[in-house]
């Protein structure tokens, strides 16, 4: 058994390392609030963009000038992998890795994959693993705005247009709650036509299908890039929260068995000194 400084140096650590994820998880907590505001507050406005987008397409599918929806032989792909820029957020970025591997190795082996690292975290595993990374940014989520977000994406479907990529996929943790995210591969580009509306697909278009084109159809793509951007941030936050709550309850539970070890050493030193002294005074009366 470990003597008591050993043990009350090792109680010192775990109170130590408890203090540093309770104030890490309230650090996230506050950061998770403001980050899920913005998303709840995005989410519905971005669905609805898709929603339109994805059913427009169909008519607009024929109309030289809508270039977003071309389908073409996959030869080069884009992944956009979405990371943090830290980790001890539990598996967050290992999920990110794995569906990334998952995606390349079921339906783009045959293909040229390029890797857009979002996050520290992406460039690290990437560069781990190989991936050809063509593009890295990982002060996005440092001020995260719709400005620097929009730049990107409009970035993304500029090398589209220009068929440097014949598809574009983004990969991120989605918000669900705080302790739950849901992972997703998503089709940035092309754009993916509705199938409900593959047999009916008559629009009346106001003001015409050119501003629509210019307008509307980018921005939306735009926005649904911003909002996979949000979602990993909220995801993020919530991951770390959990993952600091986990090892805080952890830390608590450590904390006890030790103490619970400590308190019997001392009480065996304690009976060992009793039987000393009692030892010693037998042997004075002998």
């Amino acid at each position: 058994m470990a003597n008591l400084k050993e043990i009350r140096s090792r109680i010192s650590s775990v109170k130590s390392t408890r203090q540093i994820t309770s104030a890490m998880k309230m650090v996230s907590a506050a950061k998770l609030r403001k980050a899920q505001n913005r998303i709840e507050q995005l989410r519905p406005y971005a669905d609805q963009l898709k929603h339109i987008l994805s059913y427009v397409g169909q008519s607009m599918a024929e109309d030289k000038d809508f270039v977003y929806s071309r389908q073409r032989p996959v030869k080069n792909v884009m992944i956009v992998m979405i990371s943090s820029n830290k980790g001890l957020c539990g598996s967050f970025n290992a999920n990110v890795l794995k569906r990334t591997i998952s995606e390349i190795q079921d339906s783009y082996q045959d293909a040229n994959v390029d890797i857009f690292a979002i996050g520290s975290k992406a460039a690290e595993i990437s560069k781990k693993h190989n991936f050809n990374i063509v593009k890295k940014e990982t002060e996005i989520f440092d001020e995260l705005s719709f400005e620097t977000a929009s730049e990107i994406a409009g970035n993304l479907m500029r090398d589209f247009v220009n068929e440097k990529y014949d598809k574009i996929i983004c990969i991120y943790n989605s918000f669900v709650n705080a302790a739950a995210q849901r992972l997703k591969a998503e089709q940035f580009l092309p754009v993916e036509i509705s199938e409900e509306e593959k047999e009916s697909s008559n629009y009346i278009f106001e003001p015409d299908k050119s501003t629509i084109t210019r307008d509307l159809i980018p921005r939306s793509l735009k926005t649904q890039f911003f909002k996979a951007l949000l979602d990993s941030n909220a995801s993020e936050h919530g991951a770390r929260m959990t993952s600091m709550q986990q090892a805080t309850d952890n830390a608590t539970d450590l904390l006890e068995d030790i103490t619970l070890q400590y308190n019997k050493a001392r009480q065996s030193a304690i009976t060992n000194e009793i039987l000393e002294i009692v030892s010693g005074a037998n042997a004075l009366k002998g």
